[in-house]
């Protein structure tokens, strides 16, 4: 597994942990950040899901609002706090990091669907991302 997908899924554990626990996103970014310092062999996976949790942080509003729009007859509080994540992180990549391909983030996050969802959650993640994609 690449370092990048071992960040990701490392930022789906943040965003997840966050959202059910009911925690400001910063807060459990903070204690991620306290138990990484402790994990130097890490290192890579932790930078890039930082950059995630923190671009996460810094687009929240708009990041929810393209989910809303495209995630058809779907709002937020309706999905699987595991699809809101899994979601929110695809966005992030689609829309804010230039360095990531759409294609690349989409099946990545198809991917994270399948191992942490319900059997349903990729096709959903996926028809949602590549809305995304399309209006970018």
């Amino acid at each position: 597994m690449s370092a990048r997908s071992k960040a990701r899924k490392r930022a789906l554990d943040i965003l997840y942990q966050s959202d059910v626990r009911g925690d400001d996103l910063s807060v459990t970014l903070a204690a991620e950040a306290k138990r990484a310092a402790l994990e130097p062999a890490r290192e890579a996976s932790w930078l890039y899901a930082r950059e995630i949790i923190d671009g996460i942080i810094d687009n929240r509003d708009d990041i929810d609002e393209q989910i809303t729009t495209f995630a058809k007859d779907w709002s937020l509080a309706r999905m699987p706090a595991v699809d809101r994540a899994i979601l929110r992180l695809g966005v992030w990549e689609i829309v804010y990091n230039d360095g990531v391909p759409a294609a690349v983030a989409i099946d990545e996050a198809v991917e994270l669907a399948k191992e942490f969802s319900t059997d349903g959650s990729s096709a959903f993640v996926h028809g949602v991302l590549g809305r995304v994609a399309r209006a970018s």
